[in-house]
């Protein structure tokens, strides 16, 4: 396992009623059943809006999620590299409580 995906795993072991799931292939955490972060070419990826997505995406090597790689990014989802892995913890909580408020979980 890489050092990336070692941290993937151990910050979504930290989120409280968070489960390891699957979405799209890749391994994801879930909290009752909608995906907030998942893990994709060895960097984290959010389930963002507003601000915090305005931020994320602004990261050096951000991207909006497109797991097909056929340019149909999924625009509420960004891909952040490993070097802004300072950022993973703080993203990962920012992306909670969007699908929480969201979907009124």
């Amino acid at each position: 396992m890489s050092i990336p995906q070692e941290l993937f795993e151990c910050i979504g072991k930290g989120i409280k009623d968070a489960e390891l799931s699957q979405m799209f292939g890749k391994p994801c955490y879930k909290v009752r059943g909608k995906a907030f972060v998942c893990f994709f070419q060895d960097e984290m990826v959010f389930k963002l809006s507003g601000e915090d997505h305005s931020k994320a995406l602004g990261l050096d090597g951000s991207k909006l999620f497109d797991p097909s790689g056929k340019g149909r990014a999924m625009k509420e989802w960004v891909q952040v590299p490993f070097r802004h892995s300072k950022n993973w913890s703080i993203l990962t909580q920012s992306a909670l409580t969007y699908v929480i408020e969201k979907y009124k979980l």
